[in-house]
């Protein structure tokens, strides 16, 4: 199963609206396929021009080492080294924090979702929202 462009673009609509309904400062979503490549990006107007990559490095994180972003911030806390090298070893791309929310079909991961805007765990939380409006499951 892989994330279709019409699918990637309701995650962001979903997750948009989700975040307007919340209240929550602009946002920016990308959605990435299971390889880590870009499908669909979106920055609200007022959200900081550097949103982007932010918004990618929580996705990718999250797809290319199969853990989500809240995960991927409790190993970084536990082992900082392995998360330092893992970085370092996908040229500094991965934000490990909540926000970066896999995209899975049954126990498959088909992609990832980063949002970045608001606080880390409301990020998480209309990436949820986007997710599971599209049909997949979500793990945050």
């Amino acid at each position: 199963m892989m994330i279709s462009l019409d699918q990637a673009r309701l995650m962001i609509d979903v997750a948009r609206k989700a975040g307007h309904e919340m209240g929550l400062k602009p946002l920016s979503v990308a959605v990435l396929d299971a390889g880590g490549h870009l499908l669909a990006f979106e920055r609200e107007d007022g959200a900081s021009p550097g949103r982007f990559e932010i918004a990618r490095g929580k996705a990718y994180g999250a797809v290319m080492l199969g853990m989500p972003g809240s995960a991927l911030q409790a190993r970084a806390e536990q082992q900082p080294y392995f998360i330092a090298a893992v970085n370092g070893a996908y040229d500094g791309k991965l934000i490990p924090v909540p926000g970066g929310v896999l995209v899975m079909q049954g126990d498959n991961v088909v992609g990832a979702v980063g949002v970045t805007g608001d606080t880390s765990d409301n990020d998480a939380a209309v990436a949820v929202a986007g997710i599971e409006a599209a049909g997949f499951a979500a793990k945050a």
